[in-house]
């Protein structure tokens, strides 16, 4: 029979579980886009939880009004945001090989309001930016980040249980592979840019009289674009190697994380 009771039993199940989702959703891509509206994300987030609450281990039968339900919830916050912060870093890679090769074409200057992060991007970032995200989806990476997140229940469960330290170095040391990739991601481009400015500066001594900035300076620009048309293929494997390895070493951070 319904009553007050039931209703608050319900509630302490689903509690944790909407906590995680929603602190995911606040710090992964896409879901946790600006332009997303929050009352899509509250949606979105409860209808998951109603969905794989019947398949969850049973939470502890903690009052989440107590200390105990407090440092609980604290945990699911720092679990959902790690997850998403992890992926979110996935996507920085794309957006720090796009300033990599917008300020070796010369385009450093020109930037556009990225709509995911609400920050101020150039428009080389903003471009490979949409076709990782485009790649992304058509890879159903979202899908498997749900994935990851509804299997994260299982293997660190709901309770007042210590997180491995190592976690957190984990992530930091995720965060320094970004520039790593990022870089050897935008290779070559940068090589190709590098041996044209080389070309300018010997045409610069051979024949003093050229005007190096309005000659070089467009024909950089021109080359860059030729050369990101020319490599979006590599680009297309190199992402989805990228989604790989980070979706990966999401799955293995959190099947890992508990003592």
């Amino acid at each position: 029979m319904f009553s007050v009771e039931f209703l608050f039993d319900s509630l302490k199940l689903l509690i944790w579980p909407f906590i995680r989702i929603s602190a995911m959703f606040l710090a992964a891509p896409i879901f946790g886009a600006n332009t997303v509206p929050v009352r899509i994300r509250i949606v979105l987030a409860f209808t998951i939880s109603l969905m794989i609450l019947p398949v969850l281990p049973a939470p502890p039968e903690i009052d989440p009004m107590s200390a105990a339900g407090l440092l609980i919830t604290i945990q699911q916050i720092v679990i959902g945001l790690a997850m998403g912060f992890l992926m979110q870093l996935v996507f920085a890679t794309v957006v720090f090989m796009g300033q990599t090769i917008a300020m070796s074409m010369g385009l450093g200057f020109a930037s556009v309001i990225d709509p995911q992060n609400g920050v101020s991007v150039p428009v080389v970032s903003q471009f490979f930016l949409v076709l990782s995200t485009l790649l992304f989806i058509s890879m159903h990476g979202h899908l498997v980040m749900l994935s990851a997140l509804a299997g994260s229940f299982t293997a660190i469960p709901i309770g007042l249980y210590a997180i491995d330290p190592n976690l957190h170095f984990d992530l930091v040391a995720w965060a320094g592979h970004v520039f790593l990739l990022a870089l050897l991601m935008a290779l070559p481009v940068m090589v190709v840019i590098l041996l044209v400015n080389l070309s300018f500066g010997v045409m610069t001594r051979a024949a003093p009289q050229l005007n190096i900035f309005a000659v070089g300076f467009p024909a950089t620009i021109l080359i860059g674009f030729i050369l990101m048309y020319l490599t979006l293929d590599l680009f297309s494997q190199q992402a989805q190697s990228l989604f790989d390895v980070g979706m990966s070493t999401l799955l293995d951070m959190f099947a890992g994380g508990l003592n």
